[in-house]
């Protein structure tokens, strides 16, 4: 078959695959919209219902720029993404430039801020300032923070200027004695704050100074600022946007229909997340799919623009990055990665990778041009190896001439990271190459090959899941399980233990970055139980290793494995004994439940037995401790986890009725049925259930029950959740039930279970129904979060978790039957 006939099946294909998903109208389906989706670190989102509205970013916010523009007959119309403002350094901040104050860790006086303040007797230290021994060059570890900074400023009052701002928490910032700034709160990385005319009438040719108030209020601290000019972009008033005509967000793909004049251009982002190929799931490929079609009956020339920032591959835009042009095989490459390749080295919460490389590959037959600049598209600066910093990798597709027949073409985002983890001191390779000689190029390759069989499988899948989520819980329920899926598995990285063992370890997003932890993977566990059992062993392998090695010996689960990427230990502050025992015990009883055996469960009976002794003996009624719910604070004699402790134990009956240890089940299955019966009459508050033993007039969601539900434990008689549900549907706000009676917010994952609790299809569409409502219309556009207000909608912390995953539930209620 030649080029030309393979390129047109190829399109015939991929435009029968894409075509047959419903076409919608242009309206919100989503807080952010999945674009990349491999891993916590091959992440990218769009944050505006329109595609080429906004920056493409990381989930964390960080900018991870995506380009795309198509030129139709010669003018350029904008597809994908928007540019991000570029500066130009008048004061460098310390990511760029190391520089000196002087600085002060108690009250100074009044006017410490002016120009001719005698700082002599303040400390000298260098930036950045802050808690963390690893980033700071000067250590500030108390409450406040005062510093001086002289600087020279060569400048005019005719560009916009901005200042560079990396502060944690509340800050003041003074120019020659002069406020220019205040804010209250806390940045995750550099913001730029447009300078006023006022402000920048401040600042004077020659000596200036900078001084800077920073007030830690909770947490770390931390302290960077420089000032920048912005650099106009003369080719932007070249480019028109494409006008969006419609978004159909599906479990593996975001399609958007854009129109390019007379041109109806469709672009499709492909991640190939299916559970049950580890080997498609584990490799870090995404489509991104090009399909071009004539509406008005004529001929058009079309070109195709794609580019994508080296800040993928970079934790910030400051790093050096080296990028570099070849082929392999059957496909054209661009590469790019950081020259200081820090390997493993990152684990806080809001950081991305700067080791491996990201890789931008094209079919050889698509005739494509590829090379490296220094922005996206045109640039004078063409290279086809480069190093510096915010470099772009473009890709040209030539369409040639388009008209009523479709005609269409793809590009490969690709990322290897190298090395994924570092578990228990070894560092573990992905997934993919567990074949020793497999390489990313020979993965592009396959990924090339097999395009358009792969682009068939997922678009089957994404119909199928819609489909019978829409029967199981209605519209609502389908578009939900749609927004968590993609978000739910790339949260995770698939590796083998040193010990053969399968591993799927997932990232705390946003809630403190620990890895494998356990009140992660319970909320998170529908999904996967539901596609792929085998991955859900993956995320409890860990655990049970770190107990069974002795290297961690308490009669109860860790909390969490480290932090994300070294899984090295523990690192939370404190143990969740009843919480992670319970949860342990009842997502490996769901297992057997899935399979029909109980053989994971034999090869970890002993510590299985040890977990329920210990919830047999502390868990009917807990001591102040922490629940999964641990923003809300320590609360003794907490009912919920009551519920867990006592479900645990049935699910820990369970298996031993599926092991023929027959005594034992008789005897747990005896002790969990009692304890119910005691749970009730001492948690009882008439028309419901108390939130705390003894709270009178409390009350909460009882989401762990619906695993006695599910698992057909019949531990709680049926009455209990009935008078629950009854009970929560008078207590509802306009976006979902909250989570108990103490505050306003709720988290969505447990809303999901507490209403798969009811009985009824209508009680069920009434308590999901205002989260779907929340998720079109909260703020801020982030991927979603699992905790937000019920009054307002509004976040109330948490994104681009895999919790969300716990979506899934009613799948188990049906499919576990």
């Amino acid at each position: 078959m030649n080029n030309q006939m393979k390129l047109k099946r190829i399109a015939l294909l991929t435009m029968t695959a894409f075509l047959s998903l419903p076409a919608v109208s242009q309206e919100r389906k989503a807080p952010a919209y999945p674009l990349i989706t491999h891993d916590t670190y091959f992440s990218i989102w769009s944050a505006t219902d329109e595609i080429n509205k906004s920056t493409t970013t990381h989930w964390s916010g960080s900018n991870l720029s995506l380009l795309a523009h198509a030129k139709v007959d010669g003018k350029i119309y904008r597809l994908l993404g928007k540019n991000e403002l570029k500066y130009k350094t008048l004061v460098p901040a310390a990511d760029e430039t190391p520089y000196q104050v002087n600085y002060l860790e108690k009250s100074p006086s009044t006017n410490w801020a002016s120009l001719n303040f005698d700082d002599s007797s303040w400390k000298k230290g260098d930036a950045p300032f802050g808690h963390n021994a690893g980033k700071p060059k000067t250590k500030w570890a108390s409450n406040d923070l005062w510093i001086r900074r002289n600087f020279d400023f060569k400048g005019n009052g005719n560009e916009k200027l901005y200042l560079k701002l990396f502060h944690d928490d509340n800050i003041e910032v003074y120019l020659n004695g002069e406020q220019i700034y205040k804010h209250s709160g806390w940045t995750s990385g550099f913001e730029y704050i447009l300078l006023s005319e006022t402000a920048k009438s401040k600042l004077r040719k020659g000596k200036n100074l900078m001084a800077i108030h920073v007030a830690n209020t909770a947490g770390g601290q931390y302290l960077d600022a420089g000032i920048v000019k912005e650099i106009e972009d003369k080719k932007e008033s070249l480019i028109v946007d494409a006008k969006q005509q419609s978004v159909q967000l599906k479990a593996t793909q975001t399609i958007y229909d854009l129109k390019c004049g007379a041109v109806n251009i469709q672009m499709a982002f492909t991640s190939p997340l299916l559970l049950n190929d580890l080997d498609l799931l584990s490799r870090p490929i995404s489509y991104i799919s090009f399909l071009a079609k004539s509406m008005d009956g004529k001929s058009h020339d079309v070109q195709i623009s794609f580019g994508a920032s080296t800040d993928i591959a970079a934790n910030n835009s400051m790093q050096e990055v080296k990028a570099e042009k070849y082929t392999s095989g059957q496909i054209a490459i661009l590469k790019a990665g950081t020259t200081e390749q820090t390997l493993l080295t990152r684990k806080d919460n809001d950081s991305r990778i700067d080791w491996g490389y990201l890789y931008l590959a094209t079919p050889l037959d698509q005739n494509s041009s590829q090379f490296i600049a220094d922005s996206f598209g045109i640039s004078n600066k063409k290279s086809n190896a480069s190093t510096g910093k915010q470099l772009f990798l473009n890709t040209t597709l030539n369409m040639g001439k388009v008209s009523t027949q479709t005609k269409a073409q793809y590009v490969m985002l690709g990322y290897d990271d190298l090395y994924s983890v570092q578990y228990f001191g070894e560092n573990l390779k992905p997934w993919w190459k567990n074949t020793t000689d497999d390489t990313i190029e020979k993965q592009l390759n396959k990924a090339s090959k097999d395009y358009t069989s792969i682009i068939k499988k997922c678009t089957t899948f994404d119909n199928e899941m819609y489909n019978k989520a829409q029967q199981i819980g209605g519209v609502s329920y389908a578009k939900l399980c749609e927004l968590a899926y993609r978000q739910s598995i790339s949260a995770h990285k698939l590796v083998k233990s040193p010990q053969g063992d399968i591993l799927f370890l997932s990232k705390e997003n946003f809630s403190g970055s620990f890895i494998n932890t356990v009140d992660v993977t319970y909320p998170s566990a529908p999904l996967f139980l539901e596609y792929n059992p085998e991955l859900m062993k993956g995320m409890l392998n860990g655990i049970f290793y770190y107990s069974e090695s002795g290297k961690w010996s308490k009669p109860y689960p860790a909390h969490d494995l480290g932090s994300y990427p070294l899984a090295n230990g523990q690192t939370y502050g404190e143990d969740m004994p009843v919480e992670e025992a319970g949860n342990m015990m009842i997502i490996t009883a769901a297992i057997a439940k899935a399979e029909g055996n109980a053989e994971y469960a034999r090869k970890h009976w002993k510590t299985l037995t040890t977990w329920a002794e210990y919830l047999n003996k502390y868990g009917f009624d807990p001591t102040n401790q922490l629940c999964t719910d641990d923003f809300a604070g320590h609360m003794a004699r907490n009912a919920n986890l009551s519920v867990k402790a006592i479900v645990g134990l049935g699910c820990y009956a369970m298996l031993a009725n599926m092991l023929k240890e027959n005594e034992v089940a008789k005897t747990y299955n005896t002790i969990a049925k009692k304890m119910a019966l005691d749970w009730m009459k001492i948690a009882d508050n008439g028309d419901h259930y108390v939130l705390a033993f003894g709270k009178q007039g409390t009350w909460s969601q009882k989401y762990n029950l619906v695993w006695d539900k599910l698992l057909a434990l019949n531990i709680f008689p049926k009455e209990v959740a009935q008078k629950e549900i009854k009970y929560y549907l008078t207590k509802q706000n306009a976006y979902g039930l909250p989570l108990d009676s103490r505050k306003s917010y709720t988290k969505s994952d447990w809303i999901l279970w507490t209403a798969t609790l009811a009985d009824q299809k209508s009680d069920f569409d009434k308590l999901i129904q205002p989260v779907y409502k929340f998720t079109l219309e909260t703020n801020p556009r982030v991927p979603l979060t699992d905790w937000h207000e019920t009054e307002t909608g509004k976040k109330a912390g948490f994104q681009a978790r895999s919790v969300v995953g716990g979506y899934f539930i009613k799948f188990l209620d049906k499919n576990l039957k």
